[in-house]
Order: structure tokens, then C-alpha cells, then sequence
């Protein structure tokens, strides 16, 4: 079913909730950023209010030294005549606590440092931050002052700080919408593209999304899958009509062995020997067929092992060279000491046996074969060649597919499925597989070198 770009499938979208999210983290960094700032505020607030309130009633004091106490009213009335709006409140009372001075009212102001309240004629009770000391003769003086311009600056950050988290809030939520909008648009060009390969049209393959390189990765991935998928059902396909028509040949053979057999004509033990032996060559097709289908399908990458190839090969061109001289070829190793790959042992021994003996039968007499093993740019090439007739350079890539046999094979045993099976060998290894040009007949495999 295609999805539904309509404004509520917008806002069920995957990017409009991760914008949602994003959203709720703008407003949670916009509260602790608020209660930050308040704090910090507040703090500078009270200790640069404190400093001026020291400031004054020390200038203050200096001034009674100076001039008494007529003096220090003097300059009491003028402190607080002198400015438009007072800045400081002050009291001065004698040693009996009886006010001789100012605005605080009696039975507020001590000494040192505290907070107090008192009423303001235009705004009420407000608090206050008062400084008193005692400067002579028992007299106390007290000098206090409001939070009115931090706290003002404080409310002023704090409707700046909200109103930036809600607008930063709500941008997030519009860009979460506009994103879900035109992600749900190329996700329906997706999905419909997933449709007909679902509806059988195999040929099609999923458009890049194009949001971010994440998601392109993944289309191409997906159409890779889908590829892998087509190659593996034309194989199916391949594989079924090759053994309908090879297999046909030793079935119908077989039936008219047991017809002659089971009419008393026919030859006795050698028609039973050569029965079996049908069977024989029937059942090993199919044991090739299914170990390339296992290889194929990834069977064994999980027992994939450090393999030592060049003491495998070693020991296999030491098992084969008799066997080679026997049947009149030369069998000759040109093998790197140490080298290692990354793979199943098994499954190595069997692709580079199945080149040997392929290699034995399938040239005349006197022909030289050579494996070699070498190792350079972090790379390993075993390579498994001789010097026969070869295969023409239209052969190259049809020798890998399973049941084919060229020309020059007809007439010899086999099943025509050793390439394929070093063929998918060599895939489930990630190897290069390449047939050399050249005189006679070269297989090259290019492995990556298992890592140190």
C-alpha cells in the first residue's frame, strides 16, 4: 500500500517525532538556560549590590570622621537629595536605637548584612538589601538600596530566554512537518516502485531517496539484494533446465540397462557395473549441485579461519604430481613461503583440486601444469595454469556456468559443474576469479591478504 503523503501522515512521519523530540530538548535547554541565567543574575546582582552599599556607608563613615555628626547629617540630606530617583535608603540612630536620620523605619536595619522590606510610596512593600556598621559614639548607620534594575534585567532574560525556546520550539515543529511532508513524498515513490517488483516486474529497482547519503546507501544496497536475488532465480533457472536436458542422456541409459536387465538380455554383471556406475555419475551431479547451492547461499562464511594456503598447496601439489606423471603431464610449484587468507580450508582445498584434476584430464599428454602462489600490495593471486590447448576467448566466461562443456570435452567424464563450483567458491571468499589471455589455459584467483 502506498503511504499516505496527507497532512496527518506528515505529522505520524518519522521526521516530524524526531522533530517533536527535537523540540522538547530546545524547551528543556531553554529551561535550564533560564535557570542558569537567573542564577547567575541573581548572584552578580547581589554581590555588586552588596559592594555598593559597602562603598556608601564607607564614604559615609569617612565623613563623620571628618566632620561629626552634624557633618554626616549634612551629607546624609544631600545623598539623598542628590539624585532624581534615591538610590540608597538610610538610617542613622543613636546608642538608645532612637532614629536620628532617614527614611528606614525604626525597628528595621541592623548590623552587617541582611535583607529587609519596607514600603515604597509608589510600589508597596518591596525588599531591600541593607548594609549597618557603627561608627562612633554608639551610633549605627544603616544604608540600604532595591533589586529594582537586576530584577528587571533578570525578567527581561527571562521572557528573552522563553520566547527564544518557544520560537526555536516551534521552528523545530514546522521544520519537522515540512520534512515529514517531502520525506513521505519520496518514500511513495518508493513504495510504488516496491509494488511492481512485489506485482512480479522484476526489472525494477527502488529510486534514490536523496534526504541524506545514509538513505541512498541503503537504496543501493536494497538494489543490490534485488540483483543478487535475479541472478540467483536465472540460476535456479539455468540450473533446472541443465539438468532436464544432461541429465536426461544417463537416466534414459539406465532405464533401458535395468529394461534389458530385467528382460534377461542383458549382459550380466557388466550391465549391472555399468547400471551403478550411471547411478554413480547421477548422484555426483547432484551432490556438485548441492554443494555449489550451499556455497552460494553463504553456507560456512561462519567457520571462515586463518587458512596457511601456502602449506595447502604444497602438500596438494606433492599428493598430485604423481598422479599427474602417471597420467603423462608434469606437475610443477612455484609457491610463496607464509602466505595466508582469510576463508574455509575446505572449501579452498576443493576449488584448487578441482582445478588440477581438470587440468589432468583435460589436456593431452605431455603438457606441463603449474600452480603458483604469490603475494604483493596487500594482495595474494594463486594462479593454477598449463600449457595445452586452452579455451578460445569466447569460452572465458562460459566455462564458470554449470553444466556448460566446450568442444574439446564432449567425449570426457565430467559433468561440466568443477568451474561453477570454483566459481562460487571464490565469490563466497570475495575473490577475483579471471581467466588469463594467453597460450593455454590460466585461472587466476586474487585474494586480500589476512591482516597481520
Amino acid at each position: 500500500m502506498t503511504v499516505n503523503s496527507a497532512p496527518l501522515a506528515a505529522l505520524r512521519s518519522g521526521a516530524f517525532r524526531f522533530a517533536l523530540v527535537l523540540a522538547l530538548v530546545f524547551a528543556l535547554g531553554s529551561i535550564a538556560l533560564l535557570w542558569v541565567v537567573e542564577r547567575q543574575v541573581g548572584g552578580y546582582g547581589l554581590e555588586a549590590t552588596e559592594v555598593m552599599l559597602h562603598a556608601e556607608a564607607r564614604v559615609l563613615a569617612g565623613e563623620y570622621v571628618q566632620t561629626g555628626r552634624d557633618g554626616l547629617l549634612k551629607a546624609l540630606r544631600r545623598h539623598s537629595e542628590g539624585a532624581g530617583e534615591n538610590q540608597f535608603h538610610y538610617q542613622l540612630r543613636d546608642g538608645q536605637g532612637r532614629r536620628l536620620y532617614g527614611d528606614i523605619p525604626e525597628g528595621q536595619g541592623q548590623l552587617g548584612e541582611a535583607t529587609i522590606r519596607m514600603s515604597e510610596a509608589d510600589s508597596g512593600p518591596v525588599a531591600m538589601r541593607q548594609f549597618g556598621l557603627r561608627i562612633g559614639d554608639g551610633l549605627v548607620l544603616v544604608v540600604a538600596t532595591d533589586f529594582f534594575d537586576f530584577d528587571e534585567l533578570r525578567a527581561r532574560l527571562a521572557r528573552f530566554t522563553m520566547l527564544s525556546g518557544a520560537a526555536i520550539t516551534l521552528f523545530a515543529l514546522i521544520g519537522g512537518y515540512g520534512a515529514g511532508r517531502l520525506f513521505l513524498r519520496r518514500l511513495d515513490g518508493v513504495n510504488r516502485q516496491v509494488e511492481r517488483i512485489v506485482a512480479g516486474d522484476s526489472g525494477e529497482r527502488l529510486p534514490a531517496i536523496g534526504l541524506a547519503p545514509e538513505f541512498d546507501t541503503l537504496t543501493r544496497n536494497l538494489n543490490h539484494m534485488l540483483d543478487h536475488k535475479d541472478a540467483a532465480m536465472e540460476g535456479l533457472r539455468q540450473v533446472s533446465t541443465a539438468i532436464a536436458h544432461d541429465l536426461r542422456t544417463p537416466l534414459m541409459r539406465l532405464h533401458q540397462r535395468l529394461e534389458r536387465m530385467g528382460s534377461g538380455r542383458g549382459e550380466g554383471d557388466v550391465a549391472v557395473e555399468a547400471a551403478i556406475g550411471e547411478v554413480e555419475d547421477i548422484l555426483s551431479t547432484f551432490q556438485a549441485l548441492l554443494r555449489i547451492g550451499m556455497i552460494e547461499g553463504g553456507v560456512g562464511r561462519s567457520r571462515f579461519r586463518a587458512v596457511p594456503l601456502s602449506e595447502q598447496l604444497s602438500r596438494m601439489a606433492e599428493t598430485y604430481a604423481p598422479v599427474a606423471e602417471d597420467e603423462g603431464h608434469r606437475l610443477i610449484a612455484h609457491i610463496a613461503p607464509d602466505v595466508e587468507v582469510e576463508g574455509d580450508a575446505e572449501m579452498l582445498a576443493q576449488l584448487f583440486t578441482n582445478l588440477v584434476e581438470n587440468a589432468i584430464v583435460h589436456t593431452p599428454k605431455g603438457t606441463t601444469i603449474a600452480v603458483d602462489l604469490e603475494e604483493g600490495d596487500g594482495l595474494v593471486r594463486a594462479r593454477v595454469s598449463d600449457d595445452g590447448p586452452g579455451v578460445g576467448p569466447e569460452d572465458h566466461e562460459r566455462i564458470f556456468r554449470r553444466f556448460y562443456r566446450g568442444a574439446a570435452s564432449k567425449g570426457l567424464p565430467g559433468t561440466g559443474l568443477g568451474l561453477s563450483l570454483v566459481a562460487a567458491i571464490a565469490e563466497v571468499h570475495r575473490a577475483e576469479c579471471r581467466v588469463l589471455p594467453g597460450p593455454g589455459f590460466a585461472l587466476e584467483l586474487t585474494f586480500r591478504r589476512t591482516a597481520a
